[in-house]
C-alpha cells in the first residue's frame, strides 16, 4: 500500500461516523422546538440518576466479574457509607468526600 489508504477503509470509517451520528442528530432535529409532555421531560430526567446507579452498583458489586456482596470486597463499606451519606443529606460534594475517606480508612485500618 505504501502509506495510502485503501479507499474501503475510508468508506468503512465514514460508515461508521455516519452509524454513530445519525441516531444522535436526527431525534434532535425531529423534536427542536416541540415542547415534550410532561410525562416524557420526567421519564427523561430519571435517566441519569438511573444510569449512574446501574454504572456505579455494577463497579462495587461485580468488582472482579464475579458478584461479591460480601465485606471481604473492599468496595462495599465505602458505598454503603457514601450512600447513606448522599440518602441523609442530599449534598454530591460531601458524598464523596465521605466516601473517599471511608474507603481510605477502610484500606488503612481493615486492609482492603
Amino acid at each position: 500500500m505504501d502509506g495510502a489508504i485503501d479507499g474501503r477503509y475510508f468508506l468503512i470509517v465514514l460508515g461508521m461516523a455516519l452509524v454513530t451520528y445519525l441516531p444522535r442528530v436526527v431525534p434532535l432535529l425531529l423534536l427542536a422546538n416541540r415542547p415534550l409532555p410532561a410525562i416524557v421531560r420526567d421519564w427523561l430526567a430519571l435517566l441519569p440518576p438511573a444510569l449512574m446507579g446501574a454504572l456505579v452498583a455494577q463497579a462495587v458489586l461485580v468488582p472482579g466479574g464475579n458478584v461479591d456482596l460480601s465485606l471481604a470486597n473492599p468496595y462495599v463499606l465505602p458505598a454503603v457509607v457514601s450512600l447513606i451519606t448522599a440518602w441523609r443529606t442530599g449534598s454530591l460534594g460531601l458524598t464523596v468526600v465521605v466516601g473517599m475517606a471511608a474507603a481510605a480508612l477502610g484500606h488503612r485500618f481493615l486492609g482492603s
